[in-house]
């Protein structure tokens, strides 16, 4: 989709389809929806606002024909809802399902906009635009690749605003919010590739495609002569050997130092202790926090950010086999704890055991993982938001940087009685705790593993795919924690 700013009135502009709004209760347009109103000869105020009884609730939208008294074909009149309570992600929910409203009742191929937010909204105009941006790119998104038939799409959006002194910031806003949706739609393609086309090479052949990225990717034999026993063996039954990943951004003076750990199972099986097939079906996105990392990293230097980031992931396919890793034995994973496995299914946490260890040598001021974790995360959670838990300092940080960025970070606790539940008698902890409060005794077994004190683990088991839309974006692959860490990232 072509993306532009356009110093203009709605009025004048050739195109499909105009999208205007009103706030809740609003009996009189005025500003951008007003000036089009008024050259529609009151159409908006006759019939939208007094005939049909247009309420303005958010979301409502109402579509208009122009009868020729404007160049555009058709009005779009959507509600923002109480204007006490617009804020930038309603914005960018609002853009995704208008969006998906164009493309399945009108099919536009040009498609144009006022600068929602920024007139009577009194938001700032640069995130606004950002936002209806992040929003249109996510809300348009569509998995394609093995269809036969295309659905519909959009060939151009523009933002129109009469404003020239804010143009420039639009301009900036739309470039912004381009990048951010394209790392989200990457990391969804990304989930959405069937686990027959993507192994762990296929994702070290990506991270090593990267412009202005460092990459080293090391074999699985290679880690383990390094000393990554517990990556190693999660791989072990699969006929497409592991891979470790290490990808580096450095930019000239960075202001800090952050190594960014996503999961890379390709597929899990849940190994020798395998699991039932309704469980298994989604098992190709158990990759999805390396599908975050690696969408970070693609656009890391476009999007400019002045922090060095060392993206890793330890990429296994988790599957039985004569080779495969068994239940009860010990592994020794790089900072020399031994571990026995309790179960082969809680195989995410030992390969990042490994890769913490290995951050943690990287000497970083902050160590974030992510990770379809537990499932006792779904239980919690639901598909509403991720867990996490770790420093509270970064805890705090990132979710109010999730919150900015229309995501949701719930966080756990992680009591010292956790750990109690990982004793082993033959090891020095176990790889499972038992029922009970499972996604914080995984975080107290990967906690073991980490010598950064400012360290976060994010769990998106239950939001990195959905059954539903989520606040604008559709069911499937959400591109979990890729839009709440690159704010995060570009805080000033």
């Amino acid at each position: 989709m072509e993306l532009s700013v356009k110093n203009a009135s709605l009025a004048d502009i050739e195109t499909d389809v105009i999208i205007v709004n009103l706030f809740k209760g609003v009996k009189t347009p005025a500003g951008a929806t007003g000036a089009v109103d008024s050259a529609l000869g009151g159409l908006i105020t006759d019939f939208v606002i007094n005939k049909d009884k247009f309420e303005g609730d958010f979301g409502q939208t109402y579509i208009l024909q122009t009868y020729g008294k404007i160049k555009a074909a058709k009005v779009l009149v959507v509600g923002l809802g109480e204007a006490k309570d617009f804020d930038l992600t309603k914005l960018r929910e609002l853009s995704a399902k208008v969006i998906k409203k164009c493309e399945a009742t009108l099919k536009p191929k040009k498609v144009s906009s006022i600068l929602h937010g920024a007139g009577i909204g009194g938001l700032d105009p640069k995130a606004c635009a950002q936002a209806i941006i992040e929003g249109t790119l996510l809300g348009a998104y569509k998995y394609e690749k093995y269809k036969t038939k295309k659905a519909h799409s959009i060939d151009s959006f523009e933002i129109v605003e009469l404003n020239q002194d804010i143009i420039g910031q639009a301009k900036e806003g739309i470039k912004q919010g381009e990048l951010i949706a394209k790392a989200t739609n990457f990391a969804r393609d990304l989930v959405n590739e069937p686990a027959m086309t993507l192994h762990p090479s296929e994702l070290a052949e990506i991270a090593l495609s990267f412009k202005g990225i460092d990459t080293t990717v090391i074999d699985g034999k290679d880690a383990l002569q390094m000393g990554m026993g517990a990556f190693y063996a999660v791989g072990m039954g699969s006929e497409h050997d592991s891979k470790f990943i290490h990808m580096k951004y450095i930019p000239k003076n960075p202001a800090k130092k952050i190594a960014l750990i996503g999961k890379g199972v390709t597929f899990d099986s849940g190994g020798l202790d395998i699991k039932p097939a309704s469980s298994m079906r989604e098992m190709k996105g158990d990759m999805s926090g390396a599908a975050c990392v690696l969408g970070i990293m693609k656009y890391a230097k476009e999007l400019n950010l002045n922090i060095e980031i060392h993206g890793i992931i330890a990429a296994v396919e988790n599957m039985p086999s004569g080779k495969a890793y068994h239940p009860g034995d010990i592994l020794t994973a790089l900072n020399g704890k031994t571990i026995e496995v309790d179960n082969t299914d809680a195989e995410g946490r030992l390969t990042l055991a490994d890769a913490l260890c290995y951050a943690s040598d990287l000497k970083v001021d902050e160590i974030i993982d992510i990770a379809t974790l537990t499932g006792a995360c779904c239980v919690a959670l639901g598909q509403e938001a991720a867990g996490i838990l770790g420093d509270q300092n970064l805890v705090d940080k990132l979710k109010n940087s999730a919150d900015s960025a229309g995501e949701r970070f719930w966080q756990m606790p992680l009591y010292k009685e956790h750990l109690e539940a990982l004793k082993s008698d033959v090891a020095d902890l176990k790889n499972t705790g038992g029922r009970l409060a499972g996604t914080m005794t995984a975080g107290a077994f990967l906690k073991e593993f980490v010598t950064c004190p400012k360290w976060a683990h994010i769990d998106i088991a239950g939001c990195a795919i959905t059954d539903k839309e989520i606040r604008g974006i559709s069911k499937g692959p959400q591109g979990s924690g890729v839009r709440a860490l690159i704010y995060y990232f570009g805080e000033k």
